[in-house]
C-alpha cells in the first residue's frame, strides 16, 4: 500500500505568531490518502464499448475509486482503498463479458 502526504501552507504577509484560525497567520493542514493501484490483463476487448463495459463492472466492485483501460494492451489499471480480491475483479470483468487473465506484477 502506498501513503501519500500532502502539506498546505497558507500566510498572509501580515502573517503574526497567531495559530491561523481567523486566517491572518500561517496554518499547515496535512492530509493523507491511502491508496491501492493494481494492473490486470483483460482479454478480448477490441473497442470504445469493451473499455466503457469493463470500467461500468469495475467501479461497482467495493473500493474501486478510479479505473484506467489501456484497449491497445488489454491493460486495466484499477486504484481502490484497499487491496482488490482477485476473484471479485474477475467476476466484474466476466459480467462485462471479458476474461480476466491475470494481474500484472507492477
Amino acid at each position: 500500500m502506498s501513503e501519500t502526504t500532502v502539506t498546505i501552507e497558507s500566510s498572509s504577509p501580515e502573517a503574526s505568531s497567531c495559530c491561523g484560525s481567523c486566517g491572518t497567520g500561517a496554518a499547515k493542514t496535512h492530509a493523507t490518502a491511502s491508496a491501492e493501484r493494481t494492473v490486470f490483463q483483460v482479454k478480448g476487448m477490441t473497442c470504445g464499448h469493451c473499455v466503457t463495459s469493463v470500467t461500468a463492472e469495475l467501479k461497482k466492485v467495493d473500493g474501486v475509486t478510479e479505473v484506467a483501460v489501456d484497449l491497445a494492451t488489454g491493460q486495466v489499471t484499477v486504484d481502490s482503498t484497499e487491496p482488490l480480491v482477485d476473484g471479485d475483479v474477475a467476476a466484474a470483468v466476466d459480467e462485462a463479458g471479458y476474461d480476466l487473465a491475470g494481474r500484472l506484477d507492477g
